[in-house]
Parts: C-alpha cells; sequence; structure tokens
C-alpha cells in the first residue's frame, strides 16, 4: 500500500525542501493531543501542559481534531515561510469553502468528505451529513462543525488567535530549539538534490520515499492506496523535529503535494517497508510455521531434524522454511552436506514495533 505521486516531467527545481513553522507547530500540538504516538516528547509534554493557561488548554480541545487524527492540509504549507504570522496569513486567504472542507475532514473522519462534492456551506444535503459524521465522532466534533459550518469566519479568526497563542506559549521557545536540527537536515536534502539528483535526496529523507524505476512517481510507503499529481505545482518536503515517528502527507485534490517527514536521530535504523511487516505476518499465521519456529527458538536445527520433530515430510518442512525465510525470520547456516536454520531473534522481536511504526507512518 502507497501513495504515488506523479513527477513525470517535473523539473528538479520544482522539488522543494523547506522549514516551516506552522507545520512543525502543527507537529507540536499533535504530540500535545496524543503524546502515546511520541514518548520521547514525554518530558517536554510534562512542562508545556504544566505551563498552560487554562483558556489556551480549553482552546486546544475545541479544535484539536485539526491535528489529532490526521492534519488538515492548510496546516502543512506548500510554500513555506520564515514566520508563523507569514503562513497564517496565506492560511487566511483560502477561501471558506477550501477552508471549511479542508477542516472537516479532520473533524468528521479520514476522507469521507471530498473536494469537488457539493460544499456543505451551500448544499443543505451535504450539510446535514457533514453535521451526522461530526456527531458519530463525539460532542466536540459535532459543535466544531456546527459553529463552523454556521460562522467559518469566527471559526477561522479563532483557529489562527489559538496558534499565536500558542507561539507565545511554548512554541517559539521549542522552534529556537529545533531551528539548527532543521537547517543542517535542510543543507543536507537541497545539496544531495543539486549534486546527485531526485533520487538521492527522496533516500536521504526516509527508507519509505523513494523514487520509482521510472523517475516518473514519488512512492510513499503509508497504510493506504493513493495517488496525486504534482503537474503544474511540485512537491513540497518539510522537515519536523516534533513530527517524528510520522509521515504525513497532503495528497487531496486541489492541494499541492506536501509531504512532512521527521528529521533522523542519530544513527537511526531504518524504516521496515510495510511490505516487509506484512510477510512477515503472514508468514507467522500457519499454525505448522509456529511449531517450527518454537523449536528453533531452542537452537539451530536441519530440515529432517525438523520434519522428525514435527512428524512432517522433508518437502512440507522445506516449503514452510522458505516462507520463513522470505520473511527474513530465518537464518541459514551451512555444514558441510547439511543447513541448519536459526531462529532471525532481532527480526523477530522488533516485528511488534515495526508494525506499530508502519501504522503510525
Amino acid at each position: 500500500m502507497t501513495l504515488r505521486i506523479d513527477i513525470s516531467g517535473l523539473p528538479p527545481e520544482r522539488l522543494r525542501f523547506a522549514a516551516s513553522p506552522l507545520a512543525e507547530l502543527t507537529a507540536m500540538l499533535h504530540v500535545l493531543a496524543e503524546p502515546g504516538h511520541h514518548p520521547q516528547c514525554a518530558d517536554w509534554v510534562g512542562d508545556v501542559r504544566a505551563g498552560l493557561r487554562p483558556e489556551l488548554a480549553e482552546r486546544l480541545g475545541e479544535s484539536e481534531f485539526l491535528w489529532r487524527s490526521s492534519q488538515a492540509d492548510f496546516l502543512l504549507p506548500a510554500r513555506p515561510r520564515a514566520t508563523l504570522a507569514e503562513e497564517l496569513d496565506d492560511v487566511d486567504r483560502i477561501d471558506d469553502e477550501t477552508y471549511v472542507t479542508a477542516a472537516l475532514v479532520t473533524t468528521c473522519g479520514g476522507s469521507r468528505l471530498r473536494l469537488g462534492a457539493p460544499s456543505p456551506l451551500t448544499d443543505t444535503h451535504a450539510r446535514e451529513r457533514a453535521l451526522d459524521l461530526a456527531q458519530a465522532r463525539g460532542a466536540r466534533q459535532e459543535a466544531f462543525a456546527e459553529r463552523l459550518l454556521a460562522d467559518p469566519a469566527t471559526v477561522r479568526a479563532r483557529v489562527r488567535h489559538t496558534l499565536e497563542q500558542c507561539a507565545d506559549a511554548f512554541f517559539d521557545a521549542a522552534w529556537t530549539g529545533v531551528a539548527v536540527q532543521l537547517a543542517t537536515d535542510l543543507r543536507l536534502k537541497n545539496d544531495l538534490l543539486r549534486r546527485q539528483g531526485i533520487g538521492a535526496a527522496l533516500a536521504s529523507v526516509s527508507g519509505a520515499v523513494t523514487l520509482a524505476p521510472d523517475g516518473d512517481f514519488i512512492v510513499v510507503d503509508k497504510l493506504q492506496d493513493k495517488a496525486t499529481s504534482a503537474h503544474g505545482t511540485g512537491v513540497t518536503f518539510i522537515p519536523s523535529v516534533f513530527g517524528r515517528p510520522h509521515l504525513v502527507a497532503v495528497h487531496a485534490p486541489g492541494w499541492q503535494p506536501v509531504v512532512q517527514y521527521p528529521v533522523a536521530e542519530p544513527g537511526p535504523a531504518e524504516p521496515v517497508p510495510l511490505e516487509t511487516v506484512t510477510l512477515r505476518l503472514e508468514a507467522l499465521t500457519h499454525p505448522v510455521r509456529l511449531r517450527l519456529l518454537r523449536t528453533l527458538a531452542r537452537g539451530p536445527h536441519t530440515t529432517r531434524e525438523l520434519a522428525h520433530t514435527w512428524e512432517l515430510s522433508p518437502p512440507e518442512v522445506s516449503r514452510h522454511l522458505a516462507v520463513l525465510r522470505r520473511a527474513g525470520l530465518l537464518t541459514p547456516e551451512r555444514h558441510g552436506r547439511y543447513v541448519r536454520y536459526s531462529l532471525n531473534l532481532p527480526e523477530l522481536t522488533v516485528l511488534g514495533t515495526d508494525l506499530l511504526a508502519a501504522v503510525l507512518r
């Protein structure tokens, strides 16, 4: 499952790497709303929450749907600016229909509202559908959707003021702390893009972002099957320190593709592709293979030894071992005429972590 961004014929200069204050603030707000996704930020979350004024904490709760489960598209700028104020000015220039639709997608859940469909601002049926979806998510979502549809200008101004209050409360200090990391990462990415091309730059973003062999698509390893085009717009890549481990992508029709990627920590392991995680989970669904793994956990065995232990035929054991090997869960070692198989404990140990990372990505 992937997101495919069509870049066929796109000039290299239309692939942009730039830091965004608004996108990083959005990442911080997500961390505050979902601290369980970001255990490395536990101390920061505790400090910020302890210092939040009750009024601001309440305001964040009112509109947290814009950044909790997924980020509203207008919070990830396609044209990042130097300051938060400039980026908020750009958001103010978005028309009400585009803003409201993007906000309702996150408030109502997933992609059940689409750009290009009748506007809930003008179409009664679309409005009722949006309110029904919001109501199903909870009372706060319903109240936010009602206010947004009744008076979008007031809600938009309130959201902006909330973000400005966040700047004073915690963002400005945190932004100063991460600016050097972001600038260092951007120098690396832009240097690779200039010297070695798009493929090298993408490879440095994440193991989950690749250039298709034909060079016509950027492929993002996500738990979804989506496609979008960068024709006429380009693609923007935004580094994030607080966004780790998420890889966030704007891909809705009418929006320029934007990818917010986590700045790598020193010496991190490359993310395991979702395809590999799926292959390993499928390999573990068969009871015979689980029995074989149980035996191999006690020490290396040959095919014949495993067949004898479980009263199976050697060819049947070989077939199951082949599945486990393709999944990377076994390590073979030849001893003369025989091959002994051992359990690949590191890969099996981190399977749960890899699955969680793939889901959060």
